[in-house]
């Protein structure tokens, strides 16, 4: 069961580790991404972050889906991470059962307009959260639980 989607450029960190872990109840984290899944140095440093009791696995973004697809995640409360929006974009084209996506961290950058006070966004990542609102999956920003969820689509 997946209890929470969210793109957060910095992945696991002290946020994520332990307010949202614990909110949520995950016992299992996956962080989809391709670059990531090729840098054991990354990698690394990913694991010494993780909670003690909650799985960590990495994975590309297409051996997320064979993993999700495949229903070998359906025991865990699992919580996905994913680095951008058009990664988290790729598995829900790819997975179906993913109906929410959480921004919590999306640096600003040449090109981007902040929307909100962590999460900037460029055109692209614009017209794939209006494709992604348009097949009824949820948006919203948040940093930490205990914010009120932000609407994404009345920030863009």
């Amino acid at each position: 069961m997946i209890v929470l989607c969210r793109v957060d450029h910095r992945l696991l960190h002290g946020q994520v580790a332990f307010t949202w872990t614990q909110n949520v109840g995950s016992n299992c984290i996956l962080i989809a991404n391709d670059a990531v899944a090729k840098d054991d140095l990354r990698m690394t440093a990913l694991r010494v972050s993780k909670p003690n009791g909650v799985k960590l696995v990495i994975k590309s973004i297409d051996d997320s889906l064979k993993a999700l697809n495949s229903g070998v995640t359906d025991k865990y409360k699992l919580m996905i991470l994913c680095e951008s929006i058009k990664d988290a974009a790729r598995l829900v084209e790819g997975y179906d059962k993913i109906k929410s996506i959480n921004l919590g961290g999306i640096k600003n950058e040449t090109g981007k307009k902040q929307i909100s006070k962590a999460i900037s966004v460029n055109e692209e990542e614009v017209e794939i959260l209006k494709e992604l609102n348009e097949k009824g999956i949820e948006l919203e920003v948040r940093m930490v639980p205990d914010d009120s969820k932000q609407d994404v689509m009345k920030l863009i």
